[in-house]
């Protein structure tokens, strides 16, 4: 008898929700959403539960492995609301790399990545937060390959700003496009790994 084959999904995760099935905390959880979702599923590539946007579910075990454990990097690019005005000076800071602590008390430093102000950012969905109309606020569009704990929100405290909004909206290839948010998309084994640039799975 032959396997079921795998299935591959994208969804728009919405701000107040988990990257699980389950939970032992009150939060929204995947199981929330309108799907019905093949036994094994699983999210690859979590987002907690203050962020949005692109989150990646299949049945395949493999890929978390192939996308964010292997030899060839893979990037995401998140879009990111930030508190007040970010100076010439602080986007390089960025760029070129920022100290921060993580698990243990060690000082980690971020590898250079891809750091730009974005006037008219490509979000197709309100912000699901109030924002003060007494504070001025920077879009930054932040691409990266690497992926410690909260990251992108140590990255911006440590140039002394504060995310008020983090949006995945690509994992190389694969955009989130206009999906709107709880939405999800299934894909085709093979456009999901060229998507992804996975050529050896």
């Amino acid at each position: 008898m032959q396997p079921e084959p795998h299935r591959y999904f994208i969804i728009n995760k919405p701000v107040n929700m988990v990257s699980q099935f389950v939970s032992t905390h009150q939060v929204g959880l995947l199981g929330d959403l309108n799907v019905d979702f093949p036994e094994g599923t699983h999210a690859v590539g979590r987002l907690d539960s203050n962020s949005e946007g692109l989150l990646i579910l299949t049945t395949n075990k493999k890929v978390t492995r192939l996308l964010f454990q292997g030899v060839q990097p893979h990037k995401r690019t998140y879009l990111v609301l930030v508190n007040h005005q970010v100076t010439p000076y602080n986007l390089e800071r960025l760029r070129s790399g920022v100290e921060f602590k993580i698990q243990g008390g060690v000082t980690y430093k971020t590898s250079p990545c891809e750091v730009e102000i974005v006037t008219n950012p490509e979000i197709h969905f309100d912000s699901p937060y109030m924002l003060s109309p007494r504070v001025t606020y920077t879009w930054l569009r932040i691409s990266l390959t690497e992926g410690k704990f909260h990251q992108v929100r140590k990255m911006v405290a440590a140039i002394n700003h504060k995310v008020k909004r983090l949006v995945r909206v690509s994992i190389e290839d694969l955009q989130l496009g206009n999906l709107p948010p709880g939405s999800v998309r299934e894909l085709e084994e093979a456009e999901f790994f060229r998507l992804l640039k996975i050529t050896d799975y």
